[in-house]
């Protein structure tokens, strides 16, 4: 007892740096000297020694209490101390405090800090800052910052708990203001300083500044600080700048590899992601749950069935968290797998509002209207509560079904029912939802009564109505507000163009062709792709590259032959191009959702579904050649588009021709 003593009593500032995470070393150390000193019921002597016994067991009650979690009767022997004026040592408030947080007991944690600070008693600085960390774990920040302005020290954890929670709550600026005022108090921040406040930026040349700092002080390599970089140049799509900073030195933690996945893989380069995801398995990395997470995001914007089933073998050797498993519910949702989707969905235990919003947005796609909306109805008796996605959701659904009534009663209601105020987006989906059924009055007054600005998106929802109804006067007024927000937006002009062919406008057609070459407006290629035997192949409107594309080319004349005879006839009002008879029918076969096609007939097996994604929304004719070759051929195809997805099976295509 009394060695056990005599070294606590000597290494009492080394509990300082323990309890400062300067070191790991230090902290192992100070670990093994708190629990001898508890065991030995040292905890509370060494400073206590000239005390009456009677207080010492006070103080020995007082410490048993607070280590083993006994949370009223530790707050009982607190009140005795207090009346006695005699204080605990700061190893043992930090457990009471620790206690207080696991409990949520933010009155007990209040009555701690009266106690310390009580009869001009004065803390360690240590104790401080685990106090004020406890304020931070409450959302609590003024609490937390009226007793960090009460400290007369403050050390380098002080400081970072305060920049991490502004952080954590984007507080942005007071976040890199705390860092100023640490820097002029004479404390260098350390890489936990660093990776917090990286976090709180959202200005290039304030994170350029900070990089130049870390680089200065030699934190560039630390593990943290490399993946916060990462994250937040990947954050801001300066993803060649997050490349540079991997790329710098040889990646020796998983922590920066998903960093790195993650950020292409969140900014939709899915391609860079999964090669990304080769070279750390080639380098002897393991995925966690959070690499698998940021693969499965990459295969969802490639629609990638094929390799998401891969990730989701290996995800089976894991625990699965809810974040991974609504992770694997999105991207079988959107590689448009929806009998996957619907049995990862029913296998969850655990489900929140994403899982759902992910489901009913799911279902909507896929062109299960109504379905979508009985989920949503089991959602609201589960007691989930429905958050601003779902019920654009839910508006998406009864926008690709025609449902009008039930569409306007759930925008109308969304405020009354579920506390939310209609957004942009949920307008856009109510305009959609009128133009579609030809209200297109009802669309122009809605988009006059939004309480935010219509934006270049709404005004092209509605431009699409217009074409389908052929409203030329609406469609040029609604291409003008469009063209007044975004000149070079080439979708723009193309639906205008697409109208004017339509009503056989050719001069009118040239005219816009010929303002989109002067202002340097360039129209997107069709382009679709489609995955045969884990590789992906690309066809482009009018590109021959495919080094099978004659093969392809004769397989489509086939199948165009097969259908003609069960009376398919193209739809040329689909063409954009001033040309007659057989020329305008020839062009309709070098869209690229038809050669894709073509190829997954040539491919696969007919029990496989064809599977393809592309850049633009299907035309007509494509629809129409679709499924009538789903009925013919006695297979599946699926189509992903930018605005939906179309299963065509048994002539039938689950839109029901409504897109």
């Amino acid at each position: 007892m009394k060695s056990v003593l005599r070294y606590k009593a000597k290494l009492s500032p080394v509990f300082e740096l323990v309890l400062s995470g300067q070191s790991p070393a230090i902290f192992a150390l100070g670990h093994l000297l708190q629990h001898l000193c508890y065991y030995s019921g040292a905890a509370t002597q060494w400073q206590n020694e000239k005390l009456p016994i009677k207080y010492n067991d006070l103080l020995n009650e007082f410490t048993t209490y607070c280590y083993t979690r006994d949370l009223p009767r530790a707050m009982n022997a607190l009140h005795s101390l207090q009346t006695h004026k005699i204080w605990a040592d700061a190893v043992t408030y930090s457990e009471l405090i620790k206690c207080c947080l696991a409990r949520g007991a933010v009155e007990q944690g209040k009555r701690v800090q009266q106690h310390v600070f009580s009869n001009g008693y004065e803390p360690k600085t240590f104790l401080v800052n685990t106090l004020i960390n406890m304020y931070v774990k409450f959302n609590m920040l003024d609490e937390a910052k009226a007793l960090f302005d009460r400290m007369s020290e403050r050390n380098v954890v002080s400081w970072t708990t305060m920049i991490a929670a502004y952080s954590s709550t984007k507080m942005n600026n007071k976040a890199l203001e705390f860092l100023i005022l640490m820097l002029r108090d004479g404390v260098r921040p350390n890489m936990f300083t660093y990776s917090s406040v990286l976090r709180a930026c959202d200005d290039l040349s304030n994170l350029r500044q900070l990089h130049c700092s870390i680089l200065k002080v030699g934190l560039e390599s630390d593990v943290f600080v490399r993946s916060a970089l990462i994250d937040i140049y990947s954050k801001m799509g300066r993803l060649e700048c997050a490349m540079c900073v991997f790329n710098e030195m040889v990646t020796g933690d998983l922590v920066v590899w998903n960093s790195i996945i993650g950020g292409f893989a969140q900014n939709s380069d899915g391609d860079e992601a999964l090669t990304l995801f080769k070279r750390m398995k080639r380098a002897g990395f393991s995925a966690d749950q959070s690499t698998l997470t940021s693969v499965l995001r990459a295969c969802t914007s490639l629609a990638l069935l094929e390799v998401g089933r891969q990730v989701h073998v290996h995800i089976l050797k894991f625990q699965r968290d809810l974040i991974l498993n609504n992770a694997l519910l999105d991207m079988y949702c959107k590689c448009g797998s929806f009998e996957d989707a619907h049995q990862i969905f029913t296998q969850m235990v655990e489900k929140d509002v994403i899982s759902w919003s992910t489901m009913i947005i799911g279902y909507a796609q896929n062109g299960f209207s109504r379905k979508a909306l009985e989920l949503f109805n089991e959602m609201k008796v589960s007691g989930i509560r429905p958050n601003y996605i779902t019920v654009l959701g839910v508006l998406f659904a009864c926008s690709h079904a025609g449902l009008v009534e039930d569409g306007q009663y759930y925008f109308h209601s969304m405020k009354k029912l579920f506390g939310i105020d209609p957004g942009r987006e949920h307008y856009g989906c109510m305009v959609d939802l009128l133009g579609r059924s030809g209200k297109l009055d009802e669309a122009v007054k809605l988009i006059r009564e939004m309480e935010c600005e219509p934006d270049a998106v709404t005004w092209r929802t509605l431009l699409g109505a217009c074409r389908v109804h052929r409203n030329m006067d609406l469609a040029e007024y609604a291409a003008k507000q469009i063209i007044k927000l975004d000149p070079s937006d080439a979708g723009t002009y193309i639906l205008l163009s697409n109208i004017y062919a339509h009503t056989q406008k050719w001069e009118d057609v040239v005219d816009l062709r010929t303002s989109m070459k002067e202002r340097g407006v360039k129209k997107e290629p069709g382009c679709s792709w489609i995955e045969v035997n884990k590789q992906i192949h690309a066809f482009i409107m009018g590109d021959n590259s495919h080094p099978q594309i004659e093969e392809i080319n004769k397989e489509l004349n086939q199948i165009i032959w097969r259908l003609k005879e069960v009376g398919y006839v193209p739809d040329t009002n689909f063409v954009l191009q001033d040309v007659e008879g057989e020329q305008m029918e020839d062009s309709l076969l070098d869209h690229s959702e038809k050669i894709a096609v073509a190829f997954g007939v040539m491919s696969l097996s007919r029990e496989k579904t064809i599977r393809i994604r592309k850049n633009l929304r299907i035309c007509g004719d494509c629809h129409l050649f679709a499924k009538l070759l789903a009925q013919i051929e006695r297979r599946s195809i699926v189509i992903r588009d930018p605005i939906r997805y179309h299963h065509f099976q048994d002539g039938i295509c689950s839109c029901g021709d409504y897109w």
